[in-house]
């Protein structure tokens, strides 16, 4: 294929990518309720959320609409990536990028549950009703849950992608299991800063249901990198 065919068929993927989740977005847009009864799920029992602005809830539907498409659409957005970037590889080089995604596609997911489940009702509990006297009041707009709540799901997520990212490292020959290895006790301190800061809600237990799944796929990292460069 030429330059130019090369992007005629680079716009015929994107369109159809683009096609597909407008059509989801439309559709997950006019599920309201249930959309929203997933999205409110993790706020606690009696906690009210409230809004400011007169725009504000119609944009926030169309924004999680839209989020909310793209990740119904996320398999073929993938599918449609790897159509266009497939016959330029070789077949052992088709596989590897096969499972490459498909892995970090799943622990992508992985993460975003965790916080979904375990970590953001935490975290939403302890600031929602955190107060620094009793004379201030808190009032948790809608906007301000939902941009946490899509935060710390993107950084969750991102977090679990560490063996993918370490068998690339491994990959290309700037990561060894050694130097993991030797750095294991650096790596623990950085994982529980980490896990502090993507819940800040001061108790142990939910800092250990944060690294403690981070430190157990730093250990599955090593393995993973062991096998290629020891």
């Amino acid at each position: 294929m030429t330059f130019w065919e090369h992007l005629d068929e680079l716009r015929s993927r994107l369109w159809r990518v683009l096609v597909a989740a407008v059509v989801a977005a439309v559709a997950c847009f006019c599920f309201k309720e249930q959309l929203f009864a997933v999205v409110l799920w993790p706020k606690p029992e009696g906690m009210r959320l409230i809004n400011v602005e007169l725009t504000q809830q119609f944009l926030i539907h169309m924004r999680v609409a839209l989020w909310a498409g793209i990740i119904v659409v996320s398999p073929y957005i993938l599918y449609q990536m790897f159509a266009f970037v497939a016959p330029g590889l070789y077949a052992v080089e088709r596989r590897l990028t096969v499972r490459a995604v498909a892995v970090g596609y799943l622990l992508f997911l992985a993460g975003v549950a965790l916080n979904y489940f375990v970590i953001f009702p935490f975290t939403v509990r302890f600031l929602g009703g955190y107060q620094v006297s009793g004379e201030v009041q808190n009032a948790i707009t809608l906007s301000s849950y939902m941009s946490v709540l899509g935060v710390m799901s993107l950084v969750m997520g991102v977090v679990f992608e560490l063996p993918v990212m370490c068998w690339l490292l491994a990959k290309i020959g700037v990561l060894k299991a050694s130097f993991m290895r030797r750095y294991r006790r650096h790596a623990i301190v950085v994982i529980v800063v980490l896990g502090a800061i993507i819940t800040p809600t001061g108790d142990p237990f939910t800092l250990a249901l944060v690294s403690v799944p981070i430190y157990l796929l730093w250990e599955v990292s090593i393995m993973i990198v062991k096998r290629i460069n020891p």
